[in-house]
C-alpha cells in the first residue's frame, strides 16, 4: 500500500517511518507538520491526493497532546477536511487520538464503548475530531493512545530527563496515573494495522492501546533516573525527587486494549521493558548534537 504519513516529524511519525521502511512492505510518503498547516479544505484535499496514497496516517494531533502544544479548532478542521477527502477518494483513515478524550474519574480502564467524559478543552476538542473523522469517512480507524514517550522532540521522557540532568529538585504529581507509550512501541501497532488492512481487513472502528503496566510522574521519573545514571553522571544531591505537597484529585486514564487485541492480535508491550533503550536514545541524539 501506499502511505502519506502525515507529521513524519513527530516523535510517532519518525518511528513509525523508519519501521515501515525497514520492512519495505509500503511506500510511505512523508508529510511534515511545517506542511499541514493548511489554511483551506482545498489544501487538505490536494494533499491527501497526491500519490495516489492508500491510506492517510495522521499523528498531527497525538503529537500535540503529548508535546504540551494547544489545540485549536483549525486543527479540528484539518481533520474533518482529510475525512472528507478520504470519503471522496477511497482513501483509508487512520487517525491517532490521545486517552485525554476521557476524564480518568471512572476508576477502571476505559472501554472503546465508554463515552468520552473529559470536560476540559482539550477533551472536548478530541471529542470533536473524533466525531469528524467517525462521521464523515467510512474507512476510517481511531486509535487513542497513552501518553508517547521518546528520545526525540517534546515529551515527557525528554523533559523529565532535562529537568534531572539540569539537577535541583523535580516536584512531581503521583495522583495521576496512565500507561505510557515508547513511540517505537506505538509505531509497531499501527504498522500491525496497515500490514492487515492492505491483506483486505476492514475492522473500522475505534481502538485503545496502551502499556500494560500503570504508573504515576514520579514512579516514571525514578525509572528514567535509574536509567539515566548509566549515561550521566549524577551526584548524590544533584537531583532530588518530591511529591506535590498538594496531590491533586487521583485520575486513571488506563485504557482497556482487549478489543485491539481480539481483533488485530495485538499485545501490549511493558513501558519499563522500553526505556533503557529510549534513554540511550536520548543520550546518543545529545552527544551528535554537541
Amino acid at each position: 500500500m501506499r502511505v502519506l504519513l502525515i507529521g513524519a516529524d513527530t516523535s510517532v511519525g519518525i518511528a513509525l517511518q523508519s519501521h515501515l521502511l525497514r520492512w519495505g512492505r509500503h511506500e510511505v510518503e512523508p508529510l511534515n507538520i511545517s506542511a499541514c498547516r493548511w489554511k483551506s479544505e482545498r489544501q487538505a484535499k490536494k494533499a491527501a491526493r497526491r500519490g495516489g496514497c492508500d491510506v492517510i496516517i495522521d499523528t498531527r494531533i497525538i503529537a500535540a497532546c503529548d508535546s504540551g502544544e494547544i489545540l485549536h479548532e483549525i486543527d479540528i478542521k484539518r481533520c474533518h477536511w482529510l475525512a472528507k477527502a478520504c470519503q471522496r477518494s477511497d482513501i483509508r483513515y487512520v487517525y491517532l487520538s490521545s486517552s485525554r478524550v476521557f476524564s480518568g474519574t471512572r476508576g477502571r480502564p476505559y472501554t472503546e464503548l465508554d463515552p468520552p467524559d473529559n470536560q476540559e478543552t482539550i477533551g472536548q476538542l478530541l471529542l470533536q475530531a473524533e466525531s469528524l473523522v467517525r462521521d464523515t469517512c467510512d474507512a476510517h480507524l481511531i486509535l487513542r493512545l497513552g501518553p508517547i514517550f521518546s528520545a526525540r522532540g517534546v515529551n515527557v521522557l525528554t523533559h523529565m530527563l532535562g529537568q534531572l540532568i539540569a539537577g535541583g529538585t523535580l516536584t512531581l504529581n503521583n495522583g495521576l496515573i496512565g500507561c505510557p507509550v515508547e513511540s517505537q512501541d506505538a509505531a509497531r501497532v499501527v504498522a500491525a494495522i496497515i500490514d492487515q488492512v492492505s491483506a483486505g481487513a476492514e475492522s473500522w472502528g475505534t481502538y485503545n492501546y496502551c502499556s500494560p503496566d500503570p504508573t504515576h510522574c514520579y514512579e516514571f521519573a525514578e525509572v528514567l533516573l535509574a536509567s539515566a545514571s548509566q549515561f550521566s553522571e549524577f551526584g548524590p544531591t544533584a537531583v532530588q525527587l518530591e511529591v506535590r505537597a498538594e496531590p491533586e484529585a487521583p485520575l486513571n486514564r488506563q485504557l482497556d486494549c482487549s478489543s485491539i487485541r481480539n481483533t488485530f492480535a495485538i499485545k501490549q508491550v511493558a513501558w519499563r521493558g522500553t526505556i533503557a533503550s529510549a534513554v540511550k536514545h536520548y543520550f546518543e541524539l545529545q552527544a551528535d548534537q554537541e
